[in-house]
This record gives structure tokens, sequence and C-alpha cells, in this order.
């Protein structure tokens, strides 16, 4: 249960990561929110996808 866990939050870390870094590229889907937010989710999910990753490496 724990790995699978680590798996979904590496999956949700990738999705949150594409989802900012394609509104601030292109302005789809947030209208191109301010910069500053799109940075911000993009380190929270940088963060998040390392955390992951770590996490299950201990779980092995």
């Amino acid at each position: 249960m724990s790995k699978a866990l680590t798996i979904v939050g590496m999956v949700v870390a990738g999705l949150i990561g594409l989802l900012f870094a394609v509104d601030w590229a292109v302005g789809i889907p947030f209208n191109g929110a301010d910069w500053r937010m799109n940075l911000g989710a993009l380190i929270a999910a940088g963060l998040l996808g390392y955390l992951s990753w770590d996490a299950m490496k201990d779980v092995r």
C-alpha cells in the first residue's frame, strides 16, 4: 500500500507540474495566471516528486 501511495504522489506531482508549465507557456487553463503562482506550483510539484521518489527508495 505504501509503495502505491508513493507512485500516486509521483503521478500527482507530474500532473501538477505539467499543468502549471503549460499555463506558464501557453496560458491555458488558468489564463496565464501570475508567474509567481506558476513558479511556486512548479517548485511544490518538484518537491513532491522528489519526496515521493525518496520515500519509494525506502519502501523497497
